[in-house]
Formats: structure tokens, sequence, C-alpha cells
């Protein structure tokens, strides 16, 4: 009777274990992770949409918002809907790394998108204890070279070529054009890891300026240090090129200093790609006559260019769920950036997860579908994403036409690989902008 009694005892036992490991088998892996339901992903982004940086790229988190708000209205990422929660950090390096904190451990995000800013965004990573707490940190929008770390930033995905690319890029542009290559070249840049790591591209590349770059401090340039530096350089002889590496909002500044000065027509200006946004520079007041001829480097089409199928495409999103607002580059930027998350979600598939997210995208990051005009570059060791550039020059309308008349694309590394033509073809457009892979 004992033994018969211990085994009805045994048997009911293992019959709740079975029992409660079948209910645990069914259910989704997912349910321990921030950020994600049976219906919803949850993602975020701090990033400046007031200050002298949101005039310039405040776009990008509603850019972002409406092509997620696209696909949710066409059946969402493997069933679920895509909920962005955007945080205004002023571009300013504490309040990101306060912003980013509450969007991972107050917001409970699945994973970071399209933040902005280099000092920002490192100071942001460390707060938030990303790489501890394993949250994808996904295209980030800074060309700093240092975010391909993976050793210190291991869940950090860059998107944008270096700073030290472009500059190599750049040194190459001038060194190989007859009407450049003469003159005198200077270059007026940020005194942070963005200039640094432009600076050391140029050195790379064995491009020599004709006296020690003008630095000021990231946000801090004033119209009289921009007219100081214009003024001492206007001696030089003969139609000296000056690049600047900075924002949209200090290019305009020095543009602007030089419109005050009436030396637009003493230089060649080559503004890099984060300030060359001529929407942007029409917007804070640089003169259309001004632009006209200015020299920039870019990976995007023009956003004016309605012929190229992600700008078209991009533009009628906009038109529909990002009403009132200009389409530009900022604004193909962040729709192109989420079109690499949507993507990104469903190669991970529908048991979502952050480690699966990050695997995701180093199996296959690089097919992604793209606006990009050169490679994307992800792996399993690489966690870069564009790596090359073409050169445009700005008209009177704000539109970028490739230089001399024809597109030449070049590609290189952020160290001491050589700059190589490119003969890449990017994926053509998801039909209707909704990825399939």
């Amino acid at each position: 009777m004992i033994r018969n009694t211990r085994k009805k005892r045994v048997a009911l036992v293992s019959a709740l274990v079975a029992a409660g490991a079948m209910v645990l088998s069914t259910l989704p892996a997912q349910a321990a992770e921030n950020g994600v339901t049976a219906t919803t992903i949850k993602l975020g982004i701090s990033s400046p949409k007031t200050g002298s940086a949101g005039l310039a790229y405040g776009k990008v988190p509603g850019a972002m918002k409406a092509y997620f708000d696209y696909i949710n209205a066409n059946g969402g990422v493997n069933g679920r809907k895509i909920t962005l929660v955007s945080k205004d950090d002023k571009y300013l390096p504490t309040l990101a790394a306060t912003q980013t904190t509450n969007l991972v451990l107050n917001d409970k995000v699945f994973a970071l998108v399209g933040a902005l800013g280099t000092s920002t965004h490192a100071k942001a990573y460390t707060a938030a204890a990303l790489a501890k707490n394993g949250v994808p940190d996904l295209f980030v929008n800074t060309g700093f070279s240092g975010f391909a770390n993976t050793a210190k930033y291991p869940t950090t995905f860059t998107v944008l070529p270096s700073y030290a690319m472009e500059a190599k890029i750049m040194a190459k542009f001038i060194k190989d054009n007859a009407t450049l290559a003469p003159q005198a070249s200077f270059l007026i840049a940020q005194d942070d890891e963005f200039g640094i790591d432009g600076v050391g591209g140029f050195k790379a590349a064995g491009h020599t300026f004709a006296a020690a770059p003008t630095l000021y401090p990231a946000g801090g340039l004033t119209s009289a240090l921009a007219e100081g530096a214009l003024t001492k350089l206007s001696a030089v002889p003969g139609k000296p090129v000056l690049v600047l590496f900075g924002t949209t909002d200090s290019t305009a500044i020095i543009l602007k200093a030089a419109e005050k000065l009436s030396l637009t027509s003493k230089f060649t200006f080559i503004a890099g790609s984060v300030g060359g946004d001529a929407n942007t520079l029409l917007a804070l007041g640089v003169k259309s006559t001004t632009i006209d001829g200015v020299i920039a480097a870019s990976f995007f089409p023009d956003a004016k260019d309605e012929t190229d199928e992600y700008v078209k495409q991009f533009m009628q999103i906009n038109m529909n769920y990002n009403k009132g607002v200009t389409f530009d580059n900022i604004v193909l930027q962040g729709m192109n950036s989420a079109m690499l998350t949507v993507q990104a979600l469903r190669a991970a598939g529908k048991n979502l997860t952050r480690a699966g997210l990050i695997s995701a995208i180093e199996t296959k990051g690089s097919t992604f579908a793209s606006a990009g005009l050169v490679p994307l570059n992800y792996s399993a060791t690489s966690h870069i994403g564009y790596n090359g550039y073409y050169f445009g020059q700005l008209n009177a309308k704000g539109e970028l036409k490739p230089f001399g008349g024809s597109l030449a694309l070049y590609t290189t590394d952020s160290t001491a690989g050589a700059v190589v033509a490119s003969t890449y073809k990017r994926p053509a457009m998801p039909k209707n902008g909704i990825p399939n892979n």
C-alpha cells in the first residue's frame, strides 16, 4: 500500500513536471526580451531635435517613424508593429547619456536605432551599459571610425562611411583634379573625434595642407572665428581649396562669413558629407548663389533626383506618412536606416532576440537593399556600414550633380588601405519599398 502510494506520488510529480515543461515550451523565446511582445517591437532613438544641430538633423526620428508607420500599415515585421520612442538630446553628451539610459532602463526598448553624434553617443553607450546589457545599437549616424572597434562597442553597427575614409577619398579627389591640385589647401574642422578622424585620414593619404588645421569646439564655431579664419586665408595667392569638416550649421556659418566678407569667389569650398546638405544650408540663410559651385561628398543619390527609384519611393512615403516635412538628404538618410532596420528585424526571424538580431546583421547585413551607392560591409568580423563616396557639385537649386558630369565612386578603409574605384551595383528597391528578405 505504501509502495503504491509512493508510486502514485512520483507519477503525479512527473506528470506535473512534464505538463510544466510543455507549457514553457509553448512560450515564445523572446518573452524575456525587453521591448518585444507577440504584436509589437519597441525601438528607441536619442538624437538632437532642438538646438543648433537639431536644425540640421532634427528630421531623422520623424523620417524613421514615417517609414516604420508605412511598414506597420503593410503588415509590420512578421506580424509585429514597430513603435519608435524618440528622445531629444540637443547634441549634448551628458543629456544623450541620460536619454539613452532612460530608453534602455525605463522605456525598455528592444534596440536603439539611428543615434546621432560622436561624443554624444560614445558617452551614451558607456552610461547606458549597452555592451553589458547586449542592447543592439543599430546604424549609428556618425562616421567616427572608433565605433568600428567591436571589442569596445560589440553591439554597435555604424552606417556612415568613416570620416577617415572620407578624408582619404577627398585627398585623392584633390590630387587627381587638375584645377584643385596646384592650389594651396586648408582645413577647418571640429576639434573632436569627428575632426581628429578626418585629420588622421588626410595624413594616412599623404595629403599635406598649407597650414595647420583651424579647429573649433564642436558646436562652438562663431561668426567672428569664421570671419577671422577667412580673412587670414584670403591673402593666399590663387584660389585656395577650403575643406570644411563639420556639421551643416558650422558649414553655414563659414559660408555666410564668406558672403559678409565678399569672399565667396575667392575659395573653392569642399564640404564634407555631414555638412554639405543644400536644403539645410539654404534654410540656415546661406544664399543660393553661394551654394552654387560648392563641392560636396556623398554616398547617396541626391534627394532631389526623382529618377532614382529609392528617392522616388521614399518621397512617396514621406508625402503620406510625414506630412508637412520637406523631403531632403536628412529624410532620405533616416528612411534608409529605417529600411535597413526592418530588414535586420526580418532576418532575425519570428523568434526575435537581441543576440539573434546582432547575428542576423553580421550574417546577412551586407546583402540588405539600401539607397547607398557603395557597399555595406557587415560581417562576423565587421560592424562597418558604407565604405565609400563620390563627389558632386551643388547648383543654385541645391541639386548635387556628379562632379565633371559622371559618377565616380571610390571605396577605402579607415587605415592604410588604398583608395580604389568602385563598380558596385546596389540591390534594386524592394517592391513598393517593403523588404521581403
